[in-house]
């Protein structure tokens, strides 16, 4: 009796093992196995859409990432970038740095559209950027991990807080350190996940200070190869060409992989953000060395900080809602 009792007691842990071993954050649980029975074919209905989308377009897989980074850096990640204005919801969408560069919004709406037939009322928008997010790595040649899973979403938005927490391409090393710090991420973490610029676009608006001496101090920006440079204000003018987009990582742009690091190493990184990983802290400038040298390294703390960052301040259990449009909240 007391071998069956123990053997009960056993298959009972085993049931709960998602829970004990979840990651914990803010009194809420995520456990990649969150869908498994409620919604089993979750994942795989989202890697058919963003695989689909990312082999017409290479970039998108980019934009799903930036899509993750700024909704988690602004109340946590909590679907709140997904919606649009209302009577009582002033877009996160409207911010400085969403403003015109944000992007894959449809995307996310054909991928909840294909969940809500599926398993209506079960998968938060929340979750859908986290695992696009990172499919998104996977399709362009990186990294892959196991998303902790169990985000609700958020029936609010913060305009300011997206235009205040979110690091801008123009910010010194320091505030952008420290906006990560207030996010619970590190330096290392700081490191790996500017990674992130070894796909995607940017715009002229975004570095053109770079280009054209307006620092004020009467001499060129010699933190930009100076050939590099040249080749860049040919499409970024002076005044003009704005929206103009150019290859984060001019070597290639499309696979994810650690050229962005070696790129800082000669002078050819686009962004001041990316820049200051090299120049401005002993550090951050030990961690691009090792990066651009070692790949795998590379690739198994982008995965580990991508957790991490997918983690912060979630909304679980009672907490938000799960939205049936991801534009909008539910109707109560």
């Amino acid at each position: 009796m007391s071998l069956s009792m123990s053997f009960i007691m056993f298959l009972s842990l085993f049931a709960f093992a998602p829970l004990c071993f979840s990651h914990k954050n803010n009194g809420g649980y995520l456990y990649p196995q969150f869908y498994d029975h409620s919604c089993p074919k979750a994942q795989e209905i989202v890697k058919s859409v963003v695989a689909k989308a990312v082999a017409k377009e290479t970039r998108m897989a980019a934009s799903l990432l930036r899509l993750h980074f700024h909704d988690c850096f602004v109340k946590g990640c909590d679907g709140s970038i997904l919606l649009d204005s209302s009577a009582t919801i002033i877009s996160e969408k409207r911010s400085n740095p969403n403003k015109n560069s944000i992007r894959g919004f449809k995307l996310i709406d054909e991928i909840k559209s294909a969940l809500e037939k599926e398993c209506p009322g079960t998968v938060s928008c929340a979750d859908i950027i986290a695992i696009a997010a990172r499919d998104s790595t996977v399709l362009t040649g990186g990294p892959s991990w196991e998303v902790p899973l169990g985000r609700r979403d958020s029936r609010s938005a913060s305009l300011s807080g997206s235009n205040n927490d979110i690091p801008a391409p123009n910010s010194t090393f320091q505030i952008i350190l420290t906006k990560f710090k207030l996010q619970g991420l590190n330096i290392v973490d700081l490191v790996a996940l500017s990674g992130s610029h070894t796909i995607g676009n940017s715009r002229c608006t975004s570095f053109r200070q770079r280009l054209y001496n307006q620092s004020g101090n009467g001499q060129p920006d010699y933190s930009v190869d100076q050939s590099y440079a040249t080749q860049l204000r040919t499409r970024c003018p002076r005044s003009g060409g704005d929206q103009n987009l150019f290859f984060l990582d001019s070597v290639s742009p499309t696979m994810f992989d650690n050229f962005y690091f070696k790129n800082l190493l000669v002078n050819k990184g686009l962004l001041n953000s990316d820049e200051v990983l090299f120049t401005k802290s002993k550090k951050s400038m030990e961690l691009v060395n090792e990066y651009a040298q070692n790949n795998e390294l590379f690739f198994k703390q982008f995965a580990k900080s991508m957790v991490k960052m997918g983690s912060i301040s979630p909304l679980t259990r009672s907490r938000g809602e799960i939205r049936k449009s991801c534009r909008r909240v539910n109707s109560h």
